[in-house]
């Protein structure tokens, strides 16, 4: 583990590069570092001991530090993007969006996938604080649990190195800024177009290891309640990112299978939530093999919509952002928080876009 002065080393190093890229030529005094990175002035001695044997700095008695320009790095100009997934579902398009946006501002961009898995973010994140990165745009890896990453996001904090959560944020992890879906508003806003249509026996099939699911699950749950319903365990299917994989590689998933079969027999379940539109494509193909009639036996909606909600057996019912685009939108956020400003977290509303499932 690198000592305490060693990373205020590297803290320093990366502020004098913004330093002198802003035309300026000294560090902050002694005490201004100390009191501004909460440590002692012995801490801070040392550091900038490091920084003028690498030439960053000269230091002048009762003057101050002083950037050489010859030695110090130029300004960093790579942002890092981290995703769960990358070629698959919604993330090209976002990604693409992401990458636009930085090239258009002169900004290169580097993408990992963490598959969703706490342990690849890990080392990704252990990664990238060994790099030259101007900021960080992450998407968190199942976040609807604590992460056992909170002491890397620290570190990201102590070296000001910008970070920005889109889709899923943790909930030990909640001094950086976000731009979240506004899943709770989602899935009350289907709960209650389902109810205008005539439905009462209304279920889901939901994600429990993102945010993202139980969030959309509530906001299901808080119109069924309103409404006076009575909520039913048996009408609601949960899965996991493993279960996902097995679905998408057309594997079959005997679990969803039961439940499909159970929940749609004897006209138990007359409308569906699906938690994005590629579980309400697999949903709708199943229940078509058993002869349901959709929408007139059962109403299926979802959210996201992608392309597959048009792509499949029968188009989708489904939320989107209209003209909002969230990659655009995350990749603008950033770089405002680069530039100093402090946009508040948002959360981008949803837009029905009604077809022929539901």
């Amino acid at each position: 583990m690198a000592a305490k002065y060693e990373n205020l080393a590297d803290i320093l190093r990366q502020e004098a590069a913004r330093i002198a890229e802003e035309g300026g030529t000294r560090l902050p005094t002694e005490i201004e570092i100390a009191e501004g990175y909460g440590v002692s002035r012995q801490t801070v001695r040392h550091a900038l001991q490091l920084l003028e044997v690498d030439g960053v700095i000269s230091r002048r008695q009762g003057s101050g530090s002083y950037i050489s320009r010859e030695r110090v790095k130029p300004a960093l100009r790579q942002i890092a993007v981290i995703t769960t997934f990358i070629d698959n579902y919604i993330f090209p398009s976002i990604l693409h969006d992401v990458q636009g946006v930085f090239n258009a501002n002169g900004y290169s961009t580097s993408i990992y996938s963490t598959e969703n898995e706490a342990s690849k973010e890990r080392e990704i994140l252990q990664s990238l604080l060994g790099k030259d990165i101007k900021a960080v745009l992450i998407e968190g890896s199942k976040t609807n649990f604590p992460t056992p990453n909170a002491d890397l996001f620290q570190r990201f904090r102590e070296r000001r190195i910008p970070l920005l959560f889109m889709h899923g944020s943790y909930s030990n992890v909640n001094d950086f800024p976000s731009i979240l879906d506004d899943n709770f508003a989602g899935g009350n806003q289907l709960g209650r177009y389902l109810l205008k249509k005539g439905c009462r026996n209304i279920g889901g099939i939901f994600k429990f290891d993102d945010m993202q699911g139980p969030s959309r699950y509530h906001g299901l749950l808080t119109a069924l309640l309103e409404s006076g319903l009575k909520v039913r365990d048996q009408l609601f299917c949960w899965y996991g990112t493993e279960e996902r994989k097995t679905l998408l590689e057309g594997m079959g998933n005997e679990h969803l299978e039961k439940f499909l079969e159970s929940a749609s027999s004897e006209g138990k379940l007359d409308a569906l939530v699906c938690y994005n539109d590629e579980i309400a494509m697999v949903a709708i193909k199943y229940l078509l093999s058993k002869g349901c009639r959709i929408p007139d036996d059962i109403r299926i909606v979802s959210f996201d919509n992608s392309f597959y909600s048009q792509i499949g057996p029968m188009p989708i019912t489904s939320l989107g952002h209209g003209k909002t685009r969230m990659g655009i939108e995350a990749a603008n956020m950033l770089l405002a928080i680069i530039d100093g400003k402090e946009p508040p977290s948002e959360r981008v509303r949803w837009e029905l876009h009604q077809r022929a499932s539901g």
